[in-house]
């Protein structure tokens, strides 16, 4: 019999950013009680207005495994300051918002987590609007392109580059 080398494999191929981070994100995500980081990756979806905007998923908590019925778990959620009373009588209805997203009962109660929203968690700012002078130079740029597709790819390209250099 042959010997197996204790080096790994090296595979030569590419893996996504996305794959390896989530991978990565696994363990500590199920610390917090989530199975899976499709709850917190799909908040936005999930969550009825405005609590997609204001708010995200802290934990979950599971009840013991000796209780005799069901009963979900409860969703610890963070928000803006200034929004946690609006949040603890609306938890129902964002309760029923994630077990209808998922098909069944995985939330039974939220509560507010005792660490608000910060601003780091939000959305990142919309992008920043270019000069009147910087879009019509990018369409005189790109204007002899005939492939429709290819112009509007080098067209966003270019928006894209002028806007960080403006910023």
């Amino acid at each position: 019999m042959a010997r197996k080398s204790s080096t790994p494999k090296r595979s030569n191929r590419t893996v996504q950013l996305g794959d390896m981070i989530g991978n990565a994100l696994d363990p500590a995500l199920k610390k917090r009680g989530f199975a899976s980081r499709d709850l917190i990756a799909h908040w936005h979806t999930i969550a009825p207005p405005p609590w997609d905007k204001i708010s995200l998923p802290d934990k979950l908590v599971w009840p013991r495994r000796d209780r005799p019925d069901p009963e979900g778990a409860v969703l610890h959620l963070r928000c803006l300051e200034g929004h946690g009373l609006a949040l603890s009588h609306e938890g129902q209805a964002i309760a029923a918002a994630v077990n209808r997203y998922f098909g069944y009962l995985i939330v039974g109660s939220v509560r507010l987590s005792a660490m608000p929203l910060t601003a780091g968690m939000q959305q990142p700012d919309p992008p920043r609007t270019l000069p009147r002078a910087a879009i019509d130079s990018i369409r005189a740029q790109t204007g002899g392109i005939e492939d429709e597709g290819l112009r509007e790819a080098l067209a966003k390209l270019g928006r894209g580059v002028l806007g960080k250099r403006s910023n």
